[in-house]
């Protein structure tokens, strides 16, 4: 007996060509494309028949397949006993004309093929899609009721099945099976589709939450779920049974299908993570008045909030519509032809766990995604403010051994030369742009030329910044040390990125890494102006991330911890606190670009803040007795001592607090 596959190098088809293999004699003829032979090799030494497979090379979508009259009429002499149809676009997000080209207008070539090679018999292979939103069951000899097809592809799968009904000169078999996953026995799979869109939603809820809490959450409907083996296992036993022509079978859940619920908790008993307890039965969403949840769902701001979280979740939109089934499927045809062949499905408990594994080491997208500081910043032109010495130095210096494009802005000409300079003796790229960043207009003229020289602005590093220690005391008489250190430290900072926003808003991406201090976590005392400044910039960035969330436009806050730069340098008492490096510093930008995280922080400014919060006199006190320890510096009193050491309190102070690791 012969064989015609098309498909065979796809899901359901490489499976069904293995199970004729092992189960029949004769040779299997595949038609391939001259693109994925390739592939097919590695099947065959897979299969184990290398002599029984016969690759056909040819296109479903062109006329008798690609093939000419010489190779039809050898397949003719072959005596083909069997066309087994398999080849199609089972994808809900594959656009209209690739769902037209495969399924409507591929389906059609097939059957003039098998025609003309007058074949014993066309099995093609549909899907419960044809059933569209009929409500209720939809029985295997049930195709016109006049049903809607709401997409493109139950539509061309609807039509792909009309044409093998009306065109067909040759007996012919109809088979539709219902969302088919991965193989019971393996947990093969070759792509994310079906249930294995919510396997994300599953794994972050493990990740968050203990195994037993119990969760609530939306009852979707039904569902109807095959593994392949079954389905390929089930077509070839059918299509060897005696007077079945003309007849569809429903290679669907014998029990009628699953609740959605039941579904996702039993994907998430095999992945060890929380379950639903409490679902929200659809009946009460389905009696809100017709459109109410479409047209809610259209408002803007619950619009981009749906797109987030699917983002987040790798779920397509056009999927979420889709997930309950209307129709309930019978399969009375199917039990009768597979009654005493020992094949039956598998109920989903006795192999979700193999799906769940072989999806988490071979089909999670986080697997392939470039986590590296180089794939997040390669190629990518980044503003770096205070780029000309300490952290931005380094941060421009590491932004562009990583294949980065650091824009280096700062109030010194020469000094940013020299970084660019020590850039490109790298081998890096570099631009200049002297700014002085305290006066707004300046800024804007900044922005509009790094703008005119660069098709686009990925990243900004707001890391320019004036740090003054002087207690409120010694300020009465110096209003303009508050002025100054909120001119460059807040107002500086939101002008430049507000000047970039609507550059970013036009490209939908963009990321800000605002350097704020672990003052603004700890309040330390001597410190008004600076951790102020600080604040406000923290607060501004805190409402303005929710407001352009929807323009994939993201900010990282760094409470950075206390760095040995220059800025720091006139104030001697910090040689007895611990510091990290400006390199130590730039990593921490780097993982911020990196991962965008909503902030990065140290334990000891955490620690700071919740202590503030659950017992705010107390962080008075302490802070009142380390103001009485630590007093105003020379430079602070306005006193020209260069040599002022710390006292023996502060050193004692500044060594316990070493004990604290960052």
């Amino acid at each position: 007996m012969t064989y015609f596959v098309t498909g065979a190098t796809g899901f359901i088809g490489r499976h069904l060509v293995e199970v004729l293999l092992q189960r029949r004699q004769g040779d299997v003829h595949v038609l391939v494309r001259e693109s994925s032979m390739e592939r097919l090799d590695e099947l065959i030494a897979r299969w184990g028949r290398p002599e029984r497979v016969k690759p056909v090379v040819g296109d479903l979508t062109q006329p008798s397949l690609g093939l000419d009259d010489a190779r039809i009429a050898e397949l003719r002499d072959a005596g083909i006993a069997h066309v087994f149809h398999v080849a199609a676009v089972y994808d809900m997000t594959a656009s209209d004309e690739a769902n037209e080209a495969a399924n409507v207008d591929g389906t059609r070539n097939v059957v003039a093929l098998a025609n003309a090679l007058q074949a014993g018999c066309l099995h093609h292979v549909s899907s419960i899609a044809v059933a569209g939103l009929h409500r209720g069951l939809f029985r295997e000899d049930h195709f016109d009721l006049g049903q809607e097809l709401p997409s493109a592809y139950h539509r061309t799968k609807f039509e792909a099945e009309r044409i093998v009904r009306e065109e067909t000169r040759v007996p012919w078999r109809v088979y539709r099976p219902a969302i088919v996953v991965g193989n019971s026995r393996t947990g093969e799979m070759d792509k994310v589709d079906g249930p294995y869109y919510f396997f994300k939603l599953i794994q972050k809820a493990r990740h968050y939450l203990p195994e037993w809490v119990p969760l609530a959450g939306p009852e979707l409907g039904w569902t109807n779920l095959v593994p392949v083996d079954y389905v390929a296992e089930a077509m070839d036993h059918i299509a060897h049974q005696p007077g079945l022509d003309g007849q569809a079978f429903h290679l669907t859940d014998t029990r009628g299908g699953m609740r959605s619920g039941d579904v996702l908790n039993t994907f998430a008993r095999a992945a060890h993570a929380p379950q639903m307890a409490v679902r929200i039965d659809k009946r009460l969403t389905d009696a809100l008045p017709k459109g109410v949840g479409s047209m809610l769902m259209q408002l803007p701001a619950l619009k981009g909030i749906r797109r987030s979280i699917l983002a987040d979740l790798h779920i397509p939109e056009e999927v979420v519509e889709f997930v309950g089934l209307t129709a309930q499927f019978d399969t009375r045809d199917t039990e009768r032809a597979l009654a005493g062949s020992g094949i039956e499905l598998p109920p989903l408990e006795s192999y979700a766990g193999r799906l769940w594994d072989y999806w988490e080491r071979n089909l999670d997208p986080d697997l392939f995604k470039d986590r590296s500081f180089e794939g997040a910043v390669n190629g990518r032109t980044v503003v770096i403010t205070g780029a000309s010495s300490g952290i931005g130095r380094a941060a421009a210096l590491k932004i562009a051994a990583a294949g980065g494009i650091p824009l280096l802005v700062a109030r010194t000409e020469e000094q940013l030369l020299e970084v660019k300079a020590e850039i490109e003796a790298r081998g890096g790229t570099a631009c200049v742009y002297p700014c002085d960043l305290s006066d707004l207009d300046a800024i804007d003229a900044c922005v509009r030329r790094m703008l005119s020289e660069h098709a686009a602005i990925d990243m900004l590093v707001n890391n320019a910044g004036r740090s003054i220690r002087r207690s409120v005391e010694l300020s009465q008489d110096r209003f303009h040390d508050f002025q100054r250190t909120m001119q460059l430290n807040y107002f500086g900072a939101i002008r430049m990125i507000m000047a970039l926003l609507p550059h970013m808003k036009e490209r939908q991406f963009g990321h800000i890494v605002n350097i704020s201090s672990i003052g603004a976590q700890t309040n330390p005392p001597r410190f008004s102006a600076y951790v102020a400044s600080k604040a406000a910039l923290d607060a501004w960035t805190r409402v303005v991330s929710s407001e352009v969330l929807g323009d994939d436009i993201t900010f990282t806050t760094i409470h950075m911890p206390l760095v040995k730069t220059p800025m720091i340098a006139p104030t001697k008492i910090y040689d007895a606190f611990p510091t990290i490096t400006p390199d130590e510093a730039a990593d921490l930008i780097c993982e911020a670009i990196r991962t965008k995280p909503k902030t990065i922080n140290t334990r000891l400014g955490t620690f700071g803040e919740v202590l503030y919060a659950l017992a705010p006199k107390v962080v008075d006190q302490i802070l009142h007795t380390a103001y009485k320890v630590f007093p105003d510096s020379a430079a602070a009193r306005g006193e020209a001592d260069p040599s002022e050491q710390a006292s023996v309190e502060q050193i004692a102070m500044a060594n316990l607090m070493k004990g604290v690791h960052w």
